[in-house]
C-alpha cells in the first residue's frame, strides 16, 4: 500500500481532534484512512480509534482509494461526501436564481428527494434553503440601498416582487424600514447607556427589537457616527433593566443568554455568528472549525472577518474562538479582555 503525506491544505492535528470528536461538521471535507486495516473513514465515525500514527488524512475518498484504500461499510464516507456537494450545488443555484426555486425543483437537480434534502440542507449550512434564499435577498436589498437610487428600486433589485415582503423582511433584519435605513436610521429609536463591569465599561444600545450594540470602551459617539439620523436617548428605566441583564451575563458565565438582538449582517456573518452562540462556555474553536460548521470549510479569512464584524460582544461569543494552532487570535476589544473572558468562563464564576 502506498504511504501518501498528508496534504499540505489538511491540518493534520485539526483532523485527528475532528476524529477524536467524531464531529460531523467535518463529514465531507476530508476523510482518514488507517494503515492498518486499509479502510477509510469520515470523522464522525462511530468505530473505534486507531492509534494516532496509524492514521493517515485525505481531501476525499477517491485520492484515498488511489492510495489503494476502501471505504467503511459502517460510516460510508463516500455518501457524506456528495451530500456536502449536493449543497453546496444548491447553494449556487440559489444565489444565480432571480427567484427562489421551489423546494422540488432545487432538489430535484442536486438528485435528491424533496424532504431528504431539506434536512441535509439546514443540517449542513444551519438554515432552511428558504431561510437561505431570504437572507440572500436581504443582502441585496441592503446592497441596494447603501449604492443610492430610490427605495423602489433597491426593492425590486433585490429581487423583491412587492415593497410589503420587503418591508417586513428589513424590519426583521434591519430593525427599521429600508427608507430608514437608507437614511442614517431615519426615524429609529436607539437607547444607549455605558454600563460598570468586571471587565471594563460596556456600551450597551438597543433599537425596540432588541440589542443593536455591545461592546468595551465606547460611548453614544459610535452610534451616532453609525445612525447620524436616528433618534438617539440616554436609556430609560425599562432599558436599564435589558441593561442589567447584559452585565449579569459577563459576570455569570453560562447564563441564559435570550436577550432580543437586532443586529443586521449579510448570509455568511449570520452563520458564523449562529455557530459562535453554539460554542459553549469555557469552551473554544477555532476559526477554520467555525467555517466547516457553517459549510464554507475554505472560508477560513472570511470567518474571521465575519467575528471582527461582531456587534454584540459577549452575547454572540467572538471570544471562543482562536487560531489553529492554539493561539488568541485578535479580539476588537485587546487579546487581554479576551483572556479574561475565558478564564471566568473555564473556572465556572
Amino acid at each position: 500500500m502506498t504511504d501518501i503525506s498528508i496534504m499540505d491544505r489538511i491540518d493534520p492535528d485539526m483532523a485527528w481532534e475532528a476524529f477524536e470528536r467524531r464531529d460531523r461538521n467535518w463529514d465531507g471535507r476530508f476523510v482518514g484512512a488507517v494503515r492498518t486495516t486499509g479502510i477509510y473513514c469520515k470523522p464522525s465515525c462511530p468505530a473505534r480509534h486507531p492509534k494516532r500514527d496509524n492514521m493517515v488524512f485525505f481531501p476525499d475518498g477517491e485520492t484515498a482509494r488511489a492510495a489503494g484504500f476502501r471505504a467503511c461499510k459502517r460510516c460510508r464516507p463516500d455518501e457524506t461526501a456528495r451530500d456536502r456537494q449536493a449543497v453546496e450545488r444548491a447553494i449556487a443555484l440559489i444565489e444565480e436564481a432571480q427567484e427562489m426555486p421551489a423546494l422540488d425543483e432545487l432538489a430535484a437537480q442536486v438528485g435528491y428527494a424533496p424532504h431528504h434534502f431539506h434536512r441535509l440542507f439546514k443540517r449542513t449550512a444551519g438554515v432552511t434553503p428558504a431561510a437561505y434564499a431570504r437572507q440572500l435577498r436581504a443582502d441585496r436589498l441592503e446592497a441596494a440601498l447603501h449604492n443610492g437610487g430610490s427605495v423602489t428600486d433597491a426593492i425590486y433589485d433585490a429581487g423583491y416582487n412587492a415593497p410589503s415582503r420587503a418591508y417586513a423582511d428589513a424590519a426583521q433584519r434591519m430593525g427599521m424600514t429600508p427608507s430608514a435605513w437608507k437614511n442614517g436610521g431615519q426615524g429609529a429609536v436607539i437607547r444607549w447607556t455605558v454600563a460598570q463591569s468586571s471587565l471594563g465599561p460596556m456600551l450597551i444600545a438597543a433599537t425596540e427589537r432588541g440589542l443593536c450594540r455591545i461592546s468595551f470602551d465606547e460611548d453614544e459617539s459610535v452610534l451616532r457616527l453609525r445612525f447620524p439620523k436616528a433618534d438617539i436617548r440616554p436609556g430609560d428605566a425599562r432599558f436599564a433593566e435589558l441593561a442589567a441583564r447584559v452585565v449579569a451575563l459577563a459576570e455569570q458565565p453560562g447564563l441564559a443568554d435570550d436577550l432580543p438582538m437586532d443586529v443586521r449582517g449579510t448570509a455568511f456573518q449570520q452563520a458564523v455568528w449562529n455557530a459562535l452562540r453554539t460554542i459553549p462556555p469555557g469552551e473554544t474553536r477555532s476559526y477554520a472549525q467555525i467555517a466547516a460548521t457553517i459549510g464554507r470549510p475554505g472560508a477560513v479569512r472570511a470567518t474571521g472577518s465575519a467575528c471582527g464584524d461582531n456587534q454584540l460582544a459577549i452575547l454572540i461569543p467572538c471570544h471562543r474562538v482562536v487560531r489553529s494552532d492554539g493561539g488568541l487570535g485578535g479580539y476588537a476589544y485587546g487579546l487581554e479582555r479576551k483572556k479574561a473572558l475565558l478564564s471566568k468562563e473555564r473556572q465556572g464564576e
